[in-house]
């Protein structure tokens, strides 16, 4: 395995001079931060070795290396999923693969549905925790000693300082934020009314098909780490509705400019 991640590492090397110290991972309906980067190059996840290539139609596929506040930065436009039938090492492995290219920081976006009853269609959640209700975690099997310790930390998964900071951005630009738990789940499937209650009932306050994964392993690097969610759905009794993918991607387009907003700015600070 890490001789496919030094593989992968070097064939990107040789397609990009940006050295990037901020990695970025964008979610559904959520890939309009690309055009604040000063695009450098581009690389499709097709031409990387040992890369997995997603298959969700509102996934780009594309590794973004550029500069953003200042900052030289790698996005991934298009992450990967456990619901498209990848194992948990294959939906990790562009962490890996980013800590290896140095990125020291890691910001993540994600559509959710709400089960917080305060919380609205387009609400802005920073979060502060998560709740890994997938069947299975990306750190089981060998422990990579050159990444992280066998058994990690997970007491701060999301960076006070920077949830600190996101508050602060947007205060000074009126946009209203929340903080809360985020639960994951496999998908593909959005939930049932009982899975939601019982989603809220064990402490979440949104829950996604991604993220938890991602946070995981950089957590085993030591990699500080800030998410943000749209909630583009409520799985709350009483305003639950049929939804579809079109609909999820309409919100967070909506709500997106200000989730890209708090996330320029502080990658600019941090």
């Amino acid at each position: 395995m890490l001789e496919q991640f030094k593989e992968s590492v070097a064939y990107i090397k040789s397609k990009t001079q940006i050295q990037p110290s901020v990695g970025i991972i964008l979610g559904t309906g959520l890939g309009g931060l690309v055009k604040e980067i000063e695009v450098i190059d581009e690389i499709s996840y097709s031409d990387i070795p040992n890369f997995p290539v997603s298959t969700v139609e509102s996934h780009s596929g594309k590794l973004i290396f550029g500069r953003l506040g200042g900052k030289e930065v790698v996005a991934m436009q298009g992450r990967f999923h456990y619901y498209e039938g990848y194992d948990f090492k294959q939906v990790t492995y562009p962490v890996r693969v980013m800590k290896l290219l140095g990125i020291e920081k890691l910001f993540v976006s994600n559509a959710s549905g709400g089960v917080n009853p305060d919380f609205e269609v387009g609400e802005i959640m920073i979060l502060d925790d998560h709740i890994n209700f997938f069947p299975g975690n990306p750190l089981i099997g060998k422990n990579f000693d050159e990444f992280g310790p066998r058994f990690p930390d997970m007491s701060e998964p999301y960076c006070p300082k920077m949830i600190a900071t996101a508050k602060e951005i947007a205060s000074e630009n009126g946009i209203k934020v929340s903080t809360g738990t985020y639960l994951g789940l496999t998908g593909p499937t959005l939930e049932t009314p009982a899975e939601y209650k019982f989603v809220r009932v064990i402490g979440a306050d949104a829950v996604g098909m991604s993220t938890v994964p991602e946070i995981i392993v950089a957590r085993h690097m030591e990699i500080p780490c800030f998410a943000v969610s749209i909630i583009t759905d409520l799985g709350v009794p009483g305003k639950i509705k049929k939804v579809s993918l079109a609909d999820v991607i309409e919100v967070a387009s909506r709500q997106e400019p200000k989730m890209t907003l708090i996330l320029r700015e502080l990658i600019a600070r941090s």
